[in-house]
């Protein structure tokens, strides 16, 4: 047994020798055929003895049954984002900052490329990752290991230590160019939809919970940070400097970025700043920018953070790409909500990896204020690196047959006359019966927060309209088991859950079919004050603007949408169809008193892990409090999830209090309504 089990250590150390001269070196010295032979013969091993199985072995990369959820982690250390800088003058401020705090000392500074992925932290003991998860919000985010142990530049034992070694490492997890491309070209053979990058691809893929189905992933990962979990490991590797943290973490088994360099000034990291930005496309991965960094870690200690970001580091975001084509025409594209927003055809041009031939013009305002023509030509960049705008007409080059631009006054699809409401920019199509809309309504009118038709997807949707089975969102209470045998991934169990769920919303609340209706302007919160008052769909729809506008939380804005709304023939058609076929349309009220929340507002930002966002709503509404939209000074509480955007950044600028899930159940909790375990990830749906 002895000489097994020394084979299988032999091979395990061989293939971890293998992966490191690959991915952290780029030296590899066997071929991919060969380096599969030694893996084959490791699980062939390892199999016929599999008590020999250990968690680091590198046949443990894809292993165990799919997850229901992902766990929460708290970060020991916040992983904060960092600032952001766009030109030289941004660069020169912030080492202002730095020698106002560190003075009479010599900084010196390491440049990093800024990949363009996602963060995570790699939590090592005694030399074998047990734990990985992403940024989260900050404070805490998802529990990934085994999507992250897949990756196979992420290293299962660390290499080169003597005796144990507990660290933390963070870095960034990206697919590269070339994976992408070929990610790509796979999804549409198997006619799946496109990812539009390869950030949203690396994103995408990390939230999956099939390990087995990531692993299918061309993912990556570079490592930038490096914390010893015990004292007495930082003083024995007595690393004093970013810079040899890096090559620390390169010896430990992380590939690390081979275009990290040392400047000895500011002018120095600009001169590295320029240089990347013209040469941004030399490396097969997507980079957006550099990220600066004080070299001495006494420093970094010494300048601290803020509550958002270090002051010892920041990123140089760089320029939007950009090129120049010729604008054929523009067409009018009718939006799922009736919005009709003008799009440039283009003569096709190659930006950033990918060919462009058409991008927005927002609005006829926009149009106007640029001065936009047809047959211009005109400068176009990926607006976030995504979606390609116009950003100027280059009127020098203006030819004698470009032609202005003119919103026509009825729907190019429906020809329902299109309507613009004062003070507003947009130009809308309120016919909810017109085709280019159908899709959108029905989705809408059967999301989570509306009548939340369980396994109505978007696929289902477009082939029950295409071929013409329904035409409004009143059409889906006629449905029958033989409207499905024709339908692509509709199987006997998949039909018969559809339409019990069908029936079931029948009985939903009146809020969510107000919402559902799609009435501009009115969302969830809307929804609910005009379900309290009016108590049901007849009493809203002969409402008077008067009636409407006097309602708190009801403008003269929405009172207007609302008006319109039942105005138009076709909605009111649709709405007694419901009727017809069942659906409550009433609803005795009882708005709550008191409650713990009694006269509070709350905002919601981020994504909820333990409950959904309908679920928190409503647990906040029951206990007598509300939720807007946005952050004001009005504001009592701001509830924070994952990935949490301005709101968040708003809330700490106007020190309005923060609160966590755990923080929100354990209020909850005392109300009696909810009892979770402390590490439960149940999503609370009401």
């Amino acid at each position: 047994m002895s000489s097994i089990k020394e084979k299988i250590e032999n091979l395990r150390n061989t293939i971890r020798e293998h992966n490191y001269n690959y991915y952290v070196l780029n030296k590899p010295i066997i071929s991919d055929h060969e380096y599969d032979k030694l893996l084959k013969e490791l699980i062939h091993l390892e199999q016929e003895n599999p008590q020999l199985i250990t968690p680091s072995s590198p046949t443990q990369r894809v292993g165990g049954e799919p997850t229901e959820g992902f766990t929460t982690v708290k970060h020991d250390i916040p992983m904060l984002s960092l600032s952001n800088t766009y030109d030289h003058e941004d660069l020169y401020e912030f080492e202002n900052k730095i020698t106002k705090k560190i003075y009479n000392k010599k900084i010196n500074y390491v440049t990093e490329l800024k990949f363009d992925g996602i963060a995570v932290s790699l939590i090592y003991n005694k030399g074998i990752f047990r734990l990985g998860a992403t940024r989260g919000n900050g404070l805490e985010g998802d529990d990934i290991t085994n999507n992250l142990k897949t990756i196979k530049s992420i290293p299962l034992k660390l290499m080169n230590i003597n005796g144990d070694l507990n660290i933390e490492v963070r870095g960034e997890v990206f697919i590269s160019k070339k994976g992408f491309n070929k990610l790509n070209e796979k999804r549409k053979k198997e006619n799946l939809d496109v990812f539009a990058n390869p950030r949203n691809a690396t994103a995408g893929s990390l939230k999956l919970l099939d390990p087995s189905l990531v692993s299918k992933r061309p993912l990556e990962f570079t490592a930038y940070y490096l914390r010893f979990l015990n004292r007495s490991d930082s003083n024995k590797y007595n690393i004093t400097t970013q810079f040899q943290v890096l090559h620390h973490l390169r010896k430990l088994g992380f590939p690390v970025s081979r275009h990290v360099t040392l400047r000895e000034s500011m002018w120095e990291v600009i001169e590295r700043c320029d240089y990347w930005e013209e040469h941004r496309e030399d490396v097969d991965y997507e980079i957006d920018g550099m990220v600066i960094k004080v070299n001495n870690l006494e420093y970094q200690q010494q300048l601290g953070a803020t509550s958002k970001s270090p002051r010892w580091a920041v990123a140089y975001k760089f320029k939007p790409k950009q090129a120049t084509t010729v604008l054929q025409e523009i067409h009018l594209q009718v939006g799922r909500t009736g919005v009709i927003t003008p799009v440039a055809e283009l003569e096709p041009v190659f930006l950033d990896g990918s060919t462009i031939s058409r991008a927005t013009l927002h609005n006829q305002d926009e149009i106007l204020r640029k001065d936009i023509r047809e047959k211009d030509v005109v400068l176009i960049e990926k607006g976030g690196d995504v979606i390609p705008k116009v950003v100027k007409v280059i009127r020098k080059k203006r030819p004698k047959n470009s032609r202005k631009f003119k919103m026509p006054q009825e729907c190019p699809v429906c020809k329902n006359n299109l309507v613009k409401i004062q003070g507003e920019v947009a130009v809308r199509c309120e016919n909810i019966a017109c085709p280019a809309q159908i899709f959108g309504g029905i989705k809408h009118f059967a999301s989570r927060g509306g009548m939340d038709i369980e396994g109505l997807g978007d696929a289902i949707i477009q082939q029950l309209i295409d071929k013409q089975i329904i035409s409004d969102y009143a059409d889906l209470y006629h449905l029958k088991k033989a409207d499905f045998i024709d339908l692509e991934r509709m199987g006997d169990k998949s039909a018969n859950n559809l339409l019990s769920g069908i029936k079931q919303s029948k009985s939903r609340s009146l809020d969510r079919l107000i919402f559902a209706l799609g009435i501009r302007f009115v969302g969830k919160n809307i929804a609910t004050i005009l379900a309290d008052v009016f108590e049901s769909v007849e009493k809203l729809q002969n409402a008077s603007f008067q009636e409407l506008e006097k309602t708190e939380g009801i403008g003269p804005k929405i009172a207007d949408s609302i008006i319109k709304f039942f105005d138009n023939k076709n909605n009111t058609t649709i709405i007694a169809k419901l009727e017809d076929l069942g659906i409550k349309m009433e609803e005795k009220r009882s708005v709550t008193s008191g409650g713990i929340f009694h006269n509070k507002t709350f905002v919601l930002t981020g994504s909820l892990t333990r409950f959904t966002r309908q679920g928190a709503t409503e647990l906040i509404e029951s206990e007598g409090g509300k939720v807007a939209s946005s952050v004001s000074r009005n504001t009592d509480m701001v509830l924070v999830g994952e990935n949490p955007g301005s709101k968040y950044s708003k809330a700490l600028d106007l020190d309005i209090k923060i609160i966590d899930e755990d923080s929100f159940i354990k209020m909850i909790e005392k109300t009696k309504k909810i009892n979770l375990p402390e590490d439960s990830q149940l999503k609370i749906e009401m």
